[in-house]
């Protein structure tokens, strides 16, 4: 039966443009997009990713200076976009308008304040709008020593190292902060008169530094912001010389102990002991980490090309686990993610423990847990010999490299006695 629609060439025409303009609504459109947290009532935190499309197959990189994170699986809907991001346990809800997006992020990790209204804008490249810019001169270039909370209980030292690009005049702005529990990674952002600007988006964290640089240049005050669940002010001075505590003297054995030992279930449920033959005469390298910590991704990635290199040489890894769930089988899901995302082919327990104090808890024998990663370093007579503190990844620059020249001259040290 013939369709009264179609009866005239220029209905069809028409009909055709209204359909096709219907479609178009509803695609998620590749290229450059901003994206903008909610933090609070008055704090909005922008980064930047960019929306490709292959073979049929969406994906979405979330970029933070020289960091590309690639997150393949997305799903879209006529009006809806879903994107889960990968290593860690979150997603982006969203309404699809065409040339935005509106929805939420939710962080699975996180129990409190764990979900962040989001705003994406499509052909939106500059990820901090900041307008009548007039400095552009590179001011903040260089090393600072920065204290959180100064003046609180809590407060605590920081390395601030930040680069200014000359080939944008000055305005971009890159680095990151080095604490003796990590680093916060790759910023990015803008220095825009005497206003200084960084952001980090990685899946696990929406971080936003601000601060007001004074007029002689020396002294940065400003407001830290993790998520919509913290906050800290902090200030910065210039310091070439300064440096934190040694991460390998703020985790050690206690008195009486020469050696540590647990027993924790692997991926497949059966239990595995340290004390086990398959670690005796080896140097072995224990890793107590979360797949929610970035760091510890860092650290992952880097464990596993050195277990490739050194391990027919002598070495195992095992990654203890201290996943924020009780439940096994998705403790065990989020491990393997991981450990596929990386290829990294050494031992991985579940703990069935979460956080420093219960990782204190788990392994009696040391002081205390401070941070995530932290990793000992055992010899081949199962005597602990070394405990780092921290990790101070890619973003840090010389920092990495420093730390990679020094693990493998300890442990090529460790193989050969």
């Amino acid at each position: 039966m013939e369709n009264k629609l179609f009866k005239s060439g220029v209905i069809t025409v028409a009909s055709l443009l209204f359909f096709n303009c219907l479609m178009a609504q509803n695609i998620f459109k590749t290229g450059e997009w901003r994206g903008v947290f909610k933090l609070n009532d008055t704090i909005s935190m922008p980064f930047s990713f960019d929306v490709g499309f292959d073979l049929d197959i969406y994906s979405v990189v979330f970029t933070n200076a020289e960091e590309n994170i690639t997150a393949s699986e997305v799903s879209v809907t006529a009006d809806s976009v879903f994107i889960r991001m990968p290593l860690f346990d979150s997603e982006f809800r969203c309404k699809n308008h065409g040339d935005s997006l509106k929805g939420v992020w939710i962080n699975h990790a996180r129990k409190e304040k764990n979900i962040l209204p989001f705003t994406g804008y499509c052909n939106k490249k500059t990820r901090f709008e900041i307008k009548n810019w007039t400095n552009y001169e590179p001011v903040v270039t260089g090393k600072w020593e920065t204290d959180f909370n100064p003046g609180k209980e809590d407060t605590y030292k920081a390395i601030g190292v930040f680069k200014q690009d000359n080939v944008t005049k000055g305005s971009k702005l890159t680095g990151t902060f080095m604490t003796e529990t990590g680093d916060y990674r790759y910023l990015e952002g803008v220095m825009a008169n005497n206003d200084f600007y960084l952001s980090c988006f990685d899946g696990a964290h929406a971080f936003l530094f601000k601060a007001k640089l004074n007029n002689d240049k020396k002294l940065l005050t400003g407001d830290f912001y993790a998520g919509a669940h913290g906050h800290e002010t902090w200030t910065a001075k210039r310091n070439d010389n300064f440096k934190l505590r040694n991460p390998d003297s703020l985790t050690f054995l206690k008195p009486g102990f020469t050696k540590m030992d647990f027993t924790f279930q692997n991926l497949k449920g059966k239990k595995v002991s340290l004390s086990d033959s398959k670690y005796k005469n080896k140097v072995v390298i224990v890793q107590l980490m979360g797949t929610w910590c970035p760091n510890c991704m860092d650290e992952t990635k880097f464990l596993a090309g050195f277990y490739e290199k050194y391990n027919k040489k002598g070495l195992e890894v095992i990654g203890l686990a201290f996943e924020r769930t009780d439940n096994f089988n998705k403790a065990v899901a989020n491990v393997k993610r991981v450990k596929d995302k990386y290829e990294a082919r050494y031992d991985f327990l579940i703990t069935g423990k979460t956080g420093a104090q219960q990782a204190s808890e788990a392994l009696p024998m040391l002081n205390k847990i401070m941070a995530f990663p932290t990793t000992v370093y055992i010899d081949k007579k199962g005597n602990v010999r070394k405990i780092y503190t921290g990790f101070y990844g890619p973003a840090t620059g010389d920092n990495f490299y420093k730390y990679v020249e020094e693990t493998t001259r300890f442990v090529e040290k460790l193989l050969a006695e």
